[in-house]
C-alpha cells in the first residue's frame, strides 16, 4: 500500500460513518494521500415504491429524514474540524446508483484506495444497502479496506 496517493471514504451519512471518515483521514495523513469523501443519499420515499407494500413500518419512513438529517451534521462537523485543521478533503454527494457512483468516482479521480463500513445496521439500512456492499468489492478496480463499527448485536 506503499503507493496510495487518492482515498475515498464512503459515507452513507449513517451515524456509524464518522469513524469510517476518521479511518479515511488517518490513512490519508499517514499516506500523505488526496482524501474524497463520497456522501451517497438515498431516498427513503422512492424505496418505498420499489419494495413490498407494509415491508417496513411507516414510522421508520418518516424517521429516516431525521436521522439522515443529524448523521449529515455529525459528519460535516468532523469533515469541517479536519479541514479547519488544514487538511483538504473534496466532498461530493450523490442521490444517484450507489455503485455506479462509486465506479465512476473511482475511475474519474483515479483513487487509489476505497474505504467503507462493513456492514450497516438497522432494517432501512439493510434494505438500501444490504446487498450492495457485496457489488461493489467485486467491482472495484482498487484496493479496499472495510471498516467495521464495534461488535455488537444487529437490530434486526
Amino acid at each position: 500500500m506503499n503507493n496510495v496517493r487518492r482515498i475515498l471514504v464512503i459515507s452513507r451519512l449513517t451515524p456509524h460513518c464518522r469513524r469510517v471518515i476518521h479511518c479515511g483521514v488517518s490513512l490519508a495523513r499517514t499516506f500523505n494521500a488526496e482524501l474524497l469523501v463520497l456522501h451517497l443519499v438515498s431516498n427513503p420515499v422512492a424505496m418505498m415504491a420499489v419494495n413490498a407494500p407494509g415491508l417496513f413500518p411507516e414510522e421508520e419512513y418518516k424517521n429516516y429524514s431525521n436521522s439522515h438529517q443529524e448523521a449529515k451534521e455529525l459528519l460535516d462537523q468532523a469533515i469541517k474540524q479536519e479541514i479547519r485543521d488544514g487538511f483538504p478533503i473534496k466532498e461530493l454527494i450523490s442521490d444517484r446508483d450507489p455503485l455506479e457512483e462509486i465506479m465512476n468516482v473511482v475511475k474519474a479521480e483515479k483513487v487509489d484506495l476505497v474505504v467503507m463500513l462493513a456492514h450497516e445496521e438497522g432494517r432501512i439500512e439493510h434494505a438500501l444497502f444490504g446487498g450492495e456492499n457485496d457489488s461493489i468489492i467485486r467491482s472495484l478496480p482498487c484496493s479496499i479496506l472495510l471498516v467495521k463499527k464495534e461488535p455488537g448485536p444487529v437490530n434486526w
